[in-house]
């Protein structure tokens, strides 16, 4: 059984990697009696005396979703376990019956034969009923010196930290796609635009390593979440920590966090990591949002600038001549699941006195949701980032639409004929009136009409109002210039080897 990895994406499972198979819930004791004795509800003891109602029974289960966390508890169990025999809370034979029992679940679960059983709640419940159905009294000894609320705190920690790692990887992939494209189409023109408008000439190669940077930031902000939430919970207990000889450091190493949470309060009502799991997810997904927009309309017609093959478009059922970019609506529409799962999220918490309620339960569900959505959303990204095609003879015509060197005129203006970048800002504003009530570009006035606008122009003039010409004049660093891109390109794809 792994440690620390993570199946990144599958079928039914995604971030976390619950399996396909996994099997059904079932509504009534299943397997359970060994926890459940003759007691009405074992789970919280003697002190009631009949079980939940039907409906306090549904809203109160988790096990439907938090069954995804499985791997993680049994990696916080078997560490809790080894912790208590080294002080000498369990004997080693119930650690040893406890890691074998364990081993036996997790073979079941990745099979689809665990008896997963909604009466007893949530996952883990489910776990240590079935410990002790097979190892007896052993399996009652694991939860010395632990509390649910530590418990899954602490899974739900190493959970976020797997799709960290998970989600990291695939961010790297995208920005691998990008940047292999940029440096093929780091020299090949493209309109540049503000307000959706034609503004300059940039290089198709320079418009994707614009989104390189995005994400770079993204992985980031994974990052920084990584560093803060790798902190164990585990020994907490309920809220005040617990009465037996405990080692939180040395379960804290065992779980390769790299220290236990400081204060016990803190450790089981904190869900920051995954609040903030969910910002950077946020902003990861406005930036696949954005290229996804882009795809849109590089794909409509009126644009024509790019391709996506079969493999990432569909048809329609009545009008046989559509391609439609279903997979680039698809992510852009998927933010708006990312981004309310963070203001469901804060809306939980906002309210919660010290330490744990049942609020918390809601924590979950919006994260898995969440991060099963950014994960295909990059897998779609990063398909269609390789699979277009761009038209680039389109692409250069449309650069230079629009009058899109007027700024290589004025700046001719100041660097030539020293004029105040002000004053040649409004000549070249008279230029483009006078191309444009004529219905030509630029670089199809006649030179004497310029000349009316400012004599001091020259015939030299026309050389700057090429797109080549335009592009490769912007050579300051960070510029669009064809030797700049592919530098950049190289550079992020050394970096990203």
């Amino acid at each position: 059984m792994s440690s620390d990895t993570v199946n990144n994406t599958s079928a039914s499972g995604g971030i976390g990697g619950e399996p396909i198979q996994a099997g059904p819930i079932q509504a009534g004791p299943g397997g359970a009696d060994a926890l459940r004795n003759a007691e009405a509800n074992a789970q919280w003891g003697g002190r009631f005396a009949r079980g939940p109602s039907v409906i306090m029974q549904d809203i109160n289960a988790s096990i439907g979703f938090d069954r995804k966390m499985w791997r993680q508890d049994i990696r916080g169990s078997l560490a809790h376990a080894a912790m208590l025999a080294r002080a000498g809370v369990i004997a080693p034979g119930d650690e040893a019956a406890i890691r074998g029992g364990l081993g036996a679940i997790a073979q079941e679960i990745e099979a689809g034969r665990f008896p997963f059983v909604e009466d007893l709640e949530d996952i883990h419940m489910n776990i240590e009923a079935r410990l002790t159905e097979r190892i007896g009294e052993a399996g009652k000894r694991l939860h010395t010196g632990r509390s649910r609320n530590d418990q899954v705190a602490t899974d739900f920690r190493l959970w976020v930290r797997d799709a960290l790692d998970g989600l990291d990887a695939q961010v790297a992939d995208v920005m691998r796609a990008l940047a292999d494209r940029a440096a093929e189409f780091a020299a090949d023109p493209m309109p540049g635009f503000t307000h959706l408008q034609t503004a300059q000439p940039v290089t198709f190669g320079h418009h994707l390593l614009a989104y390189v940077e995005m994400l770079h930031r993204d992985r980031g902000r994974l990052a920084d979440c990584r560093r803060r939430l790798n902190e164990c919970p585990l020994g907490a207990a309920a809220l005040a920590g617990t009465s037996f000889p405990i080692d939180r450091d040395h379960t804290a190493a065992a779980l390769g966090f790299d220290r236990p949470a400081a204060n016990s309060l803190d450790a089981v009502s904190d869900r920051d990591f995954a609040l903030e799991f969910l910002a950077a997810a946020a902003i990861c997904g406005t930036h696949l949002s954005r290229l996804a927009e882009e795809l849109v309309i590089w794909c409509s017609a009126p644009f024509g600038f790019v391709r996506l093959s079969d493999a990432f478009t569909t048809g329609s059922s009545i009008m046989p001549q559509k391609r439609n970019p279903d997979a680039a609506e698809l992510a852009r529409a998927k933010t708006g699941r990312i981004t309310g799962a963070l203001v469901a999220l804060l809306t939980v918490m906002k309210g919660l006195p010290l330490a744990y309620a049942k609020d918390m339960q809601e924590d979950k569900e919006p994260v898995f949701d969440a991060a099963d959505a950014l994960s295909l959303s990059l897998a779609a990204i990063g398909g269609m980032v390789r699979d277009m095609a761009p038209d680039l003879p389109r692409m250069r015509a449309m650069a230079g639409s629009g009058f899109a060197t007027a700024t290589d005129l004025a700046d001719w203006l100041v660097r030539v004929l020293r004029l105040p970048f002000r004053t040649a800002h409004h000549v070249t504003g008279r230029v483009v009136a006078a191309a444009e009530a004529r219905g030509v570009g630029l670089a199809d006035l006649d030179l004497r009409e310029m000349q009316a606008v400012e004599p001091g122009i020259t015939a030299d003039v026309f050389d700057v109002l090429t797109v080549d010409a335009s592009v490769a004049s912007r050579t300051s660093f960070g510029g669009t210039a064809p030797a700049n891109v592919a530098a950049q390109a190289a550079r992020w794809q050394a970096l990203l080897r």
